[in-house]
């Protein structure tokens, strides 16, 4: 499914704003901000079901906007390696981007089924993107629907599938969403993991490609047809625990890799450009992306990282995220790649 700004309606949290400190407090809009609240509607394509909804909405956009403003202005000062930027989530609580889009969840054999085996002494290029040889499709919109970890392992398996035939499509993360569920410990849109999606295109012997089995942001019937199959998996390698010599070599060698990491900040799904290193960022991880790459941006080595949260976010999609710095958002904790 192609990047679109259409409106999250999600109106238990608008009940929950309402109804709590919002209404009680009676927080009023800053008037001055009318026409930019506007612009900013207008850019991103938003629509409210109701004069409350777009009340909770204005007000967390501008808190948002206090934020995002005093965040670039200590980046100007040198403060700061990455800046922030009023984007299509800017509406949203972090809770909220949490909760509707971070849903990974990290199968519990995960530590005993390490299976990477490293070639010290190798000389890796100081550094590597995919996209530049064709392995990676474009960037797709997840909507309100934690189905990260199905757009993380689509995305190895596609270049996995470019590698392999020469021949670059996109697959179909709602296949995963609609059959990778219950015998694979995964939840649909409400979470799962791309190992146990790997193990899915193993035992089914395939993965419909998206054109044949598009993506609709909600969990449905399973619909797979091997008429349409694009791609299968022979297996799948996890790397070390927070070993990022390791995804490295990995990346380097194999092509991209799928890893979790930590987004509930703000800062994240706020950020705009630069490399991004909040020293808030643990390694407790929630949402699955796909690293595509590395290098070194203005002497800050980073991880070159494929979101699913549409072109709007970040750089066209992208994140640059701190490297060779203490496994920055645990991006280095539980990283697999498929083979075909």
């Amino acid at each position: 499914m192609a990047a679109h700004a259409s409106p999250f309606r999600v109106q238990w949290l608008v009940w929950v704003l309402l109804a709590c400190p919002l209404a009680t407090a009676q927080p009023q809009r800053d008037a001055t901000l009318d026409r930019h609240w506007l612009l900013w509607k207008n850019t991103y394509g938003k629509q409210y079901t109701g004069k409350n909804e777009e009340v909770a909405r204005r007000l967390i956009w501008e808190k948002n906007l206090k934020y995002v403003m005093l965040h670039n202005l200590e980046h100007s000062m040198g403060m700061h390696s990455y800046d922030l930027g009023m984007n299509h989530l800017a509406d949203m609580t972090s809770e909220e981007v949490m909760t509707l889009m971070s849903s990974l969840k990290v199968p519990p054999q995960w530590q005993r089924n390490v299976t990477y085996k490293s070639m010290p002494n190798q000389k890796l290029p100081e550094s590597v993107d995919w996209r530049e040889k064709g392995c990676v499709t474009e960037v797709k919109y997840q909507g309100a629907c934690g189905s990260c970890w199905a757009f993380s392992a689509v995305g190895a398996l596609e270049a996995q599938l470019k590698l392999k035939t020469g021949k670059l499509v996109s697959l179909s993360a709602q296949n995963l969403v609609d059959c990778a569920t219950q015998k694979y410990m995964n939840e649909g849109c409400n979470g799962g993991f791309m190992t146990e999606a790997f193990q899915y295109v193993i035992d089914n012997n395939g993965i419909d490609s998206d054109a044949s089995y598009p993506y609709k942001a909600v969990d449905g019937k399973c619909q797979y047809d091997s008429r349409n199959r694009a791609a299968t998996c022979s297996k799948y390698t996890r790397l070390p625990y927070g070993d990022e010599e390791a995804l490295k070599e990995a990346v380097a060698n194999k092509g991209p890799v799928s890893v979790g990491i930590d987004a509930t900040r703000a800062s994240f799904f706020l950020y705009r450009s630069g490399v991004y290193d909040d020293p808030a960022c643990n390694d407790t991880v929630n949402h699955g992306v796909l690293v595509v790459g590395y290098g070194n941006l203005d002497g800050k080595d980073y991880w070159l990282v494929k979101n699913s949260w549409g072109t709007t976010f970040g750089e066209q999609g992208y994140i640059r995220m701190a490297r060779n710095s203490k496994n920055h958002c645990g991006i280095a904790s539980y990283p697999s790649y498929p083979e075909i």
